[in-house]
């Protein structure tokens, strides 16, 4: 059996069988997409005098967010800003399969993603965990703190008002400033209120990545393909801060 190709570009094809009983196509791939296996496609990166790198487009790793870690600019982690804030799924973003992490939940305001993310004292994004709407931000806080590791001052909202979470950011060597619930009673001695009133940080993070129409709105049904799109907004925010 032969592939054609409309591109004029000449085209590599990978040899394929077809199984017709089992109704499962397989379609050739032009240039340096090549796919691994049925679903996985890879794009291979060629830059002169470097290593090729390769790229998952699905967001499956070989290396997961691995551009991301290496592109993004040196960190300021005298402040460490870490908040959630919720993402409207679209109806499209139903239909995956079972038994495949999806990271939505349902919430008052519907099917949601909420995005857990950490940003340095210049407001540039760190690192990020996505759940379900319904998951509450202080669930997250201890994944959130291992992912950042070690900092000056960790500031949130009165969310992560929690004596667990300020041991765990003691522990990572961190000075909690976070500020306690109406009702609490107990002294707090850390809370710093200028520092409280930079969380306008992350709060301008947020809006950054949801000037992006696929974050703003979710579309992809898988967990996996979310972050990818996610780590791609957080390099476009570094890139444009260098």
């Amino acid at each position: 059996m032969k592939f054609g190709c409309k591109s004029k570009i000449p085209c590599n094809f990978m040899a394929a069988t077809v199984h017709v009983i089992a109704k499962i196509s397989w379609k050739p791939f032009c240039g340096n997409f090549e796919q691994v296996r049925l679903g996985v496609i890879f794009l291979r990166i060629f830059v002169h005098d470097k290593q090729p790198t390769t790229v998952s487009i699905i967001g499956r790793v070989k290396g997961y967010g691995r551009i991301f870690f290496k592109l993004r600019g040196i960190l300021d982690k005298e402040w460490v800003f870490i908040d959630g804030s919720y993402i409207r799924a679209h109806q499209h973003a139903s239909g995956a399969r079972r038994g495949e992490d999806r990271a939505i939940g349902r919430s008052r305001g519907g099917a949601t993603t909420k995005i857990h993310l950490a940003v340095d004292a210049h407001g540039h994004p760190i690192d990020f965990e996505i759940t379900g709407g319904e998951v509450h931000d202080s669930q997250v806080a201890s994944d959130l703190i291992e992912l950042v590791g070690e900092a000056d001052y960790l500031i949130a909202d009165k969310g992560y008002d929690s004596e667990h979470i300020r041991e765990v950011a003691r522990n990572h060597r961190m000075t909690p400033i976070i500020p306690r619930k109406s009702n609490s009673r107990k002294p707090n001695v850390d809370f710093d209120d200028y520092l409280y009133r930079l969380r306008h940080l992350i709060e301008n993070a947020f809006a950054r990545l949801k000037h992006f129409r696929g974050i703003a709105t979710r579309f992809e049904k898988l967990a996996r393909n979310y972050k990818s799109m996610l780590f791609l907004a957080c390099l476009f925010i570094w890139c444009k801060a260098k």
